[in-house]
């Protein structure tokens, strides 16, 4: 088995139910605030990302991650049931959906375990020659009125190129307004944003236009996505870095 350390924490990809229990455990606390298994139809066709805790084993956060071979099949990913992406179907190149990524409240050090993630991350994605990767941000709750300033600053600086763009499919889209007249505060922004969604625009990432309300997860969640040629080349030598550390 192949995992990932550093520091603390050591990352690795499942290798039996019992993982993936483990991990829909953590979700359904991070997500639903309360014990359960959340499950879904998309769990089947993926592979899943663990981060534990070295000293306890505690499983500290996980994601999900499908591979897709290009865009033709870009209609059954997750992200697809909420957004028109269309635009993607035309996509060349591989391509990797990263979803129900979440972090244990309790967890210290969140910064590192989200850098190991992504180290985990650069292995698939250079063994694979993926080109993009893309999933749904989620903010927590509904109130889409919190969120007014980040939504702002993304729509200002952040917004995905034309080319790939998805569009608006359901009637719970709410479309990133202006600022009022003035230039968006970045730095409430960023206190605002989740984690996922800073280390995602930190290496090039783009947002849609709008955000989708998920009534299941009691989220607002946007479309990201991080095309692999525009990752600095310092972030990316630093994940390299990291994803040399592996042991079996």
């Amino acid at each position: 088995m192949l995992t990932l350390t550093a520091g603390r924490y050591a990352a690795r990809q499942d290798q039996s139910s019992a993982d993936i229990r483990a991990a829909q455990s953590l979700r359904h606390r991070c997500f639903r605030g309360r014990d359960g298994l959340d499950a879904d139809r998309f769990d089947d066709g993926c592979w899943h990302l663990l981060v534990e805790d070295r000293a306890t084993g505690a499983l500290v956060a996980c994601c999900r991650v499908q591979s897709f071979e290009n865009g033709a099949r870009i209609d059954d990913s997750y992200a697809a049931q909420f957004y028109d992406l269309s635009a993607l179907a035309h996509y060349d190149a591989p391509m990797v959906e990263i979803g129900r990524f979440c972090i244990s409240s309790e967890a210290r050090d969140k910064s590192d375990i989200l850098r190991l993630a992504w180290a985990m991350l650069t292995q698939q994605v250079e063994a694979e020659g993926v080109g993009m990767l893309f999933g749904c941000s989620s903010f927590p709750g509904t109130d889409a009125t919190r969120y007014r300033e980040v939504f702002a600053f993304l729509r200002a600086h952040h917004l995905s190129p034309g080319t790939w763009r998805p569009r608006i499919k359901t009637p719970d889209a709410i479309r990133f307004a202006p600022g009022s007249g003035r230039a968006p505060d970045a730095r409430q922004a960023l206190r605002v944003m989740p984690p996922l969604l800073r280390s995602y625009l930190a290496m090039g990432g783009w947002v849609s236009d709008h955000a989708v309300v998920d009534h299941d997860l009691n989220t607002l969640h946007v479309f990201t996505g991080l095309e692999v040629f525009a990752v600095p080349p310092a972030r990316l030598r630093l994940l390299r870095a990291l994803s040399a550390h592996a042991v079996c």
